[in-house]
């Protein structure tokens, strides 16, 4: 059995070219229909397993079958997208086995997200494979594939602080407001200056979606420039001492020499404010709001000194997290490809029934705590005797079910008939029949 995979990603593909393999998850049964079928025509194995995962960052294809099919897979691809082979190989990577379970499981554990450690991509996985299950081309391989991404990046983000951390001034700067301020959607944000920095703070702040934001600038034009883009409202910097007392947060970065913001306009605006607290965040060099305000006691100020030992601390956690991540992968790999070296052994049968004894017995024992859990909650004893066996029953049969809805109507006979025989003639026989 091979396994394969194919996708262009944003670290391959420019975003123009990711949109012409955009697949959404209405189009995931009827592509991967057409994928199967274009496979089945090059492949010894017809009924090839495949899965689609399509999101703004990546699409990726998913194959297991007799045979590894990649260029195949790649001008199938391509065709769909209308562009040439030679042009998405060059923003493409491929992979197979042990790399493919590799690339999986790090997907799936944000390691390959543009931001590192997001959890999102975990729930698009799992979309996708739904998608692929319902589509009837998801099977044991691909299945247990996934399945075991989904236990890895479980253990990884339980295991690890992969996501815990900011990676960046401006993201330190947003978890620092949120320490202080318990919605920050319900704070309004002034920003001073519209350079770069200033740019990237309202970009992360604007994510939260605060109740006002405003940008003070010397030069209106550029001020206004970046207050339409989130939303805001711009104001000069010689109303600034005037209209202080009106922010809860104010984040400043300018190119001046000498502090725009100093002690006095400070303690105004916090009699105006009765002493509400403010926090502030000054991120230039030299100084644009007077260090004497730290001394405040309604002030939380924070310097790009302050920041910069946070974001530091973070990534120094976040790289001693990927190195857990990644040991983990490691031995989800190795389970991973024992497994599917057990599976197919020359064609032996014992492993495979050591495989369904393994499967059945760890569903069993799920059922067994889940039923243990409900009894000491008090419920029912017979409607937890009824849950437990409609539960082993619901995941002995849910394989067997996607089967038959699976294939051409040649392909579902065959598959009844077995199933036929494997099912229904215990019962007659049991019945007496």
């Amino acid at each position: 059995m091979a396994v394969w995979a194919l996708g262009i990603n944003h670290t391959t593909a420019p975003l123009d070219l990711r949109g012409r393999f955009a697949f959404a998850l209405d189009q995931i049964a009827p592509t991967l229909h057409g994928l199967r079928q274009s496979l089945g025509q090059v492949s010894r194995h017809p009924g090839v397993e495949t899965a689609i995962i399509s999101t703004c960052n990546r699409t990726e294809i998913y194959c297991a079958g007799e045979q590894a099919a990649i260029d195949h897979t790649l001008g199938w691809l391509a065709q769909s997208g209308g562009v040439s082979p030679a042009l998405l190989r060059s923003h493409s990577y491929s992979l197979e086995d042990s790399l493919v379970a590799r690339h999986a499981f790090r997907v799936a554990s944000g390691l390959d997200s543009m931001v590192l450690g997001e959890a999102q991509i975990l729930g698009q996985m799992k979309d996708a494979v739904r998608a692929a299950e319902t589509a009837g081309a998801l099977g044991t391989t691909l299945n247990q594939l996934f399945q075991r991404s989904f236990a890895v990046a479980k253990e990884v983000r339980t295991s690890t602080e992969i996501g815990a951390h900011s990676i960046s001034m401006a993201a330190a700067a947003v978890r620092l407001a949120g320490q202080l301020f318990e919605d920050l959607g319900k704070i309004r944000v002034l920003f001073v200056g519209a350079g770069e920095m200033i740019e990237l703070c309202a970009t992360h702040f604007a994510a939260r979606n605060p109740k006002q934001i405003a940008i003070a600038n010397r030069t209106l034009e550029r001020g206004e420039k970046l207050a339409t883009r989130f939303g805001g409202e711009v104001m000069r910097l010689a109303d600034l001492p005037e209209r202080l007392h009106e922010f809860d947060a104010v984040i400043s970065c300018t190119a001046s020499s000498l502090p725009i913001i100093g002690l006095g306009a400070v303690e105004r605006a916090l009699k105006k404010r009765r002493h509400r607290p403010m926090f502030m965040v000054d991120l230039a060099v030299p100084r644009d709001i007077e260090p004497e305000v730290k001394a405040l006691g309604d002030v939380y100020l924070y310097t790009v000194d302050d920041l910069a030992s946070v974001v530091q601390t973070a990534q120094a956690n976040r790289q001693a997290a990927v190195a857990q991540a990644e040991a983990i992968i490691d031995a989800g790999v190795q389970s991973f490809m024992h497994w599917m070296d057990q599976r197919h052994p020359e064609g032996g049968v014992v492993p495979l029934i050591q495989q369904l004894n393994a499967q059945t017995d760890s569903w069993r024992t799920a059922e067994i705590a889940r039923a243990k859990k409900l009894l000491a909650r008090g419920e029912d004893v017979d409607a937890v005797l009824e849950a437990l066996s409609r539960g082993i029953t619901q995941k002995m049969l849910h394989g067997t079910m996607a089967e038959l809805h699976a294939g051409d109507a040649e392909m579902r006979a065959q598959t009844a008939q077995t199933v036929s025989r494997l099912f229904l003639r215990s019962q007659s026989k049991n019945s007496g029949l």
